[in-house]
């Protein structure tokens, strides 16, 4: 009697499929007794991937897509515990020790309940957004949110001790946000973030999960995760984007940042209000820049991107700046230091400022070593359109 292969291939398929994912198991545990923590958070940031340790201190992470990670692990009371891994088809396992955290009093701001809605209203401005998606944004505990404004150097910080969790009714997430440093300084005009992420998928009917997926591919298209996926892919134009060199000139009417900032708190400590405001209208509307130059021919790939010799990382450098237009949206948002060619349509633009010799990011489309500024349409895009690192859209 013959035996039925294709029984045996329906039975052996599911494993067959789980076998190209990556997981990660291991155990978590005081440091100092070596007992087991239970109720830990275990999560990849920015994915979608995430548990809790069971009684005995045990986790698993299942079913990864390959990548490179930042793995971490946080439990009140404890040091943070953050390390990278890269997951492949081979299982990782890890014993992780965490060491209680020393009580440290924090500094103690008075300020009335309108200064925090204040700061709490710019805070999530610059970190929700303000697209449409960031109208169906909901954040469950404000409260827990350290905010705090110093008006001499025209910055806002912000910080918690536990998850900061927002609802997405636009994108269909639950996002819990470790939100470790958040700054919106006005004198250059850049927001900056640090913290880690968690994606969790709402519940929703049928018709709501179509809404979801929508929405979703609209955030994907024309993003950094795409662009840089594009990249390793050789797929730039493809894709719908086109890369250029850029250089651009500092306005000579416009002083250094640090001496902007010395200049505000000077007259504001001395309450000479005209003169601060005279200095702090010059940082908020007088341009960086006085010129700027878009190349006319494109970079091919191979000018910017190289293998770093790591499975799964690759590197991206280039001199000046790089002007990256996406050529499937358009873009009608007024951005006074943002170039546009006046004979360029108004597609989406983002202008990519390296912070070291060079960019490495993964397969995944993340950045995960010298993080570049971004100006334009990355720059705009707040957690209200961020998908986790692990999303796959639909095959266009």
């Amino acid at each position: 009697m013959r035996f039925p292969w294709h029984i045996l291939l329906f039975i052996l398929f599911p494993v067959l499929s789980f076998a190209q994912n990556g997981v990660i198991t291991g155990m978590v545990t005081n440091a100092e007794t070596n007992r087991p923590l239970p109720r830990a958070s275990v999560f990849l940031s920015n994915s979608s991937v995430g548990s809790a340790t069971a009684e005995d201190g045990k986790f698993a992470l299942l079913g990864i897509r390959p990548g490179q990670y930042r793995l971490v692990v946080t439990i009140l009371g404890y040091e943070e515990y953050s390390n990278t891994v890269l997951v492949g088809h081979e299982p990782i396992k890890l014993d992780i020790k965490l060491s209680p955290k020393p009580l440290m009093l924090r500094e103690v701001v008075i300020s009335s309940s309108a200064d925090w809605k204040k700061n709490y209203e710019a805070f999530r401005r610059d970190f929700i957004g303000t697209d449409e998606n960031a109208k169906s944004c909901v954040v469950l505990n404000p409260h827990i949110l350290n905010i705090t404004y110093n008006p001499t150097k025209q910055l806002l910080h912000a910080d918690a001790d536990e998850f900061l969790v927002v609802e997405n009714k636009a994108l269909g997430y639950r996002v819990k946000y470790l939100v470790n440093d958040f700054k919106i300084d006005k004198v250059s005009g850049i927001v900056s973030r640090e913290g880690q992420q968690l994606f969790e998928d709402l519940p929703g009917s049928e018709a709501q999960k179509k809404k979801w997926h929508k929405k979703r591919e609209e955030a994907y298209y024309g993003s950094a995760m795409h662009f840089y996926r594009s990249l390793y892919a050789d797929k730039l134009k493809d894709e719908g984007f086109i890369a250029y060199n850029f250089t651009r000139y500092p306005n000579p009417k416009r002083p250094p940042e640090d001496i902007l900032k010395r200049k505000m708190e000077f007259f504001y400590q001395r309450r000479i209000v005209d003169s601060f405001k005279y200095w702090q209208d010059i940082a908020i509307n007088e341009s960086k820049y006085a010129g700027d130059h878009v190349s006319k021919l494109p970079y091919a790939t191979w000018e910017i991107l190289s293998s770093t010799g790591q499975a799964g990382l690759y590197a991206m450098h280039f001199p000046n700046y790089l002007y990256v237009v996406y050529t499937r949206k358009t873009d009608d948002t007024k951005d006074r230091d943002l170039y546009r060619p006046l004979d360029m349509s108004n597609y989406e633009v983002t202008v990519i400022t390296l912070s070291a010799p060079y960019v490495i990011f993964d397969t995944n489309g993340t950045v995960v070593e010298n993080s570049p500024l971004y100006e334009g349409a990355w720059a705009r895009a707040k957690v209200s359109d961020l998908l986790p690192v692990d999303y796959v859209p639909d095959m266009k």
